[in-house]
C-alpha cells in the first residue's frame, strides 16, 4: 500500500528536520505532508527536504488543518503525527502493517502507562477522557487524543465530521468505531517535545467532552459522508 505521513505544523523549525530524516529512515517510500501555518523557516526546511507543503496561511486552526491532510494525502494508508518529536517514527512500519492486515485506524496510545513527558494533570484529563469514551461507546482504548494513528484513506472518504472545533482526535477515532470500521490499538513510548507547545488546556477539555457527547447521540447517516469540501 501507498503511504503519507501527514503532519500539521507551526513554527516547527527546531524539530523538523530531524523528524523529517527520521520519517525518511523508518518509510523511505512515503509521501511526507505538511499543512503549515508557520511564520518561520519550517516550511522551507521541509520542502528543501523533499516534502510536499501546502500552505494553510493565516492560519485556520488545528481542524481544518487536519482536514485537508488527510483529504489531499496521496497514499492509501495515511499516517499522522506531530512535528515536534514528542513520537516515535520507527513504529510507523507496525501502523502501516496492520492496515495492510486488514485494520481500518490504528490508534497509537501514549498512556498504556504514564509517560514521563507528559504533566500528572495531563495524564489524569486523557484517561478520563478515554475511560468516558469506553462508557458512552464500549471503545476500549485508553488515548482519545493520541497525534498519531494509521487510517485507511478509503474509510475516511466514508466519513464526514465537523472541522472547526477544537478536540477533532476525538471525531476521527469514535466516528469510525461507531460505524462499525476495525479499529486497532498499540502501545508507543512519548517523548519530550522540542519547542513550545500550543496547546489550551482548558479549551481542549471542554471541547473534548463535547464531541464525546456529542457525537454519542447523532444518527448513523448523520455521521456519513457529505460532498467532498472544496479547498481550492
Amino acid at each position: 500500500m501507498s503511504v503519507t505521513v501527514a503532519m500539521i505544523t507551526m513554527n516547527e523549525e527546531g524539530a523538523v528536520r530531524k523528524v523529517v530524516e527520521e520519517i525518511r529512515a523508518a518509510v523511505g517510500n512515503a509521501e511526507i505532508l505538511l499543512v503549515d501555518s508557520s511564520s518561520d523557516a519550517t516550511a522551507q526546511i521541509a520542502a528543501d527536504l523533499g516534502c510536499r507543503v501546502v500552505r494553510q496561511f493565516p492560519p485556520r486552526g488545528y481542524g481544518a488543518a487536519m482536514t485537508r491532510a488527510l483529504r489531499e494525502a496521496a497514499g492509501e494508508t495515511i499516517v499522522t503525527l506531530d512535528c515536534d518529536d514528542t513520537y516515535p517514527v520507527e513504529v510507523i512500519p507496525e501502523l502501516v502493517a496492520r492496515i495492510e492486515r486488514g485494520a481500518d485506524l490504528v490508534n497509537a496510545t501514549r498512556l498504556e502507562r504514564r509517560p514521563r513527558a507528559m504533566p500528572f494533570a495531563n495524564y489524569l484529563a486523557n484517561r478520563l477522557f478515554a475511560w468516558t469514551a469506553r462508557l458512552l461507546y464500549g471503545l476500549k482504548t485508553t488515548d482519545v487524543h493520541s497525534g498519531m494513528r494509521a487510517y485507511r484513506k478509503s474509510m475516511l472518504e466514508q466519513l464526514e465530521w465537523e472541522e472547526g472545533p477544537p478536540a477533532l482526535p476525538v471525531d476521527l477515532l469514535l466516528l469510525p468505531y461507531r460505524l462499525g470500521f476495525r479499529v486497532e490499538e498499540i502501545p508507543i513510548d512519548y517523548r519530550e517535545r522540542i519547542g513550545n507547545t500550543t496547546l489550551r488546556r482548558w479549551s481542549s477539555a471542554l471541547w473534548t467532552f463535547r464531541r464525546l457527547f456529542g457525537l454519542r447521540f447523532k444518527s448513523l447517516s448523520a455521521l456519513q459522508r457529505l460532498p467532498r469540501h472544496d479547498h481550492s
